[in-house]
């Protein structure tokens, strides 16, 4: 293991989840939904405490785990989450009312993306998550953009997409809508991005201008 392989070991590890978030953890790995990853997940509560979030949304519901770590963040916040498999949603619902979540501080939306988020509120959230179908990534985030607030912050996991974006040779769809958006952003004058290399790569945009 090479020493970038070890440091990325040890951030995973390093993370103590609670009770909850690995039981949900665990029920994502028995149905085969990729959950963001514990180094990914600690980042996501972060930037939900230091944005003082008081309204948040994610793309892609999961299991939970990505949302239990938005309101590990945030407690007091509201979160929207939109899935197209409402089974996976209601383990999501179980997980965030063992967690202690208030049921009206949560809106489960079923349904798909591309069809929901255009009737969203734009600028409304302080956290925008994106962890859906990679194939449309890129009409995802412009989504998110549109509905964070100035200064709120779009959080993109799996950036990295499984390790493929830095090798110029991987040209599969979702590899390349990666590396486009990455690209992209970096120039773009409307946020503010980082990239960090946790997981499998955390693309985080806060939004500077309308």
């Amino acid at each position: 293991m090479s020493e970038k392989e070890s440091n990325w070991k040890f951030a995973e590890d390093i993370v103590s989840e609670p009770e909850v978030i690995a039981r949900a953890r665990e029920h994502s790995l028995e149905l085969g939904v990729e959950a963001i990853s514990p180094a990914i997940g600690a980042q996501v509560a972060v930037v939900a405490a230091a944005s003082r979030a008081t309204s948040m949304i994610e793309i892609g519901t999961g299991l939970g785990v990505s949302g239990l770590y938005l309101l590990r963040g945030a407690p007091d916040a509201t979160l929207t989450t939109i899935d197209v498999e409402v089974d996976h949603q209601q383990y999501a619902r179980d997980a965030y009312l063992a967690a202690g979540t208030a049921p009206a501080r949560v809106r489960l939306i079923p349904g798909r993306a591309n069809q929901v988020l255009p009737r969203m509120n734009e600028a409304s959230y302080d956290v925008v998550l994106v962890d859906a179908d990679p194939e449309h990534v890129i009409e995802y985030v412009e989504h998110g953009l549109r509905l964070a607030r100035v200064g709120g912050t779009v959080l993109v996991p799996h950036a990295l997409w499984r390790g493929r974006v830095a090798d110029p040779v991987r040209r599969d769809r979702a590899t390349t809508d990666f590396r486009l958006l990455l690209t992209e952003v970096s120039t773009s004058g409307a946020v503010r991005s980082a990239l960090s290399p946790a997981g499998d790569g955390l693309l985080q945009m806060t939004k500077v201008s309308a």
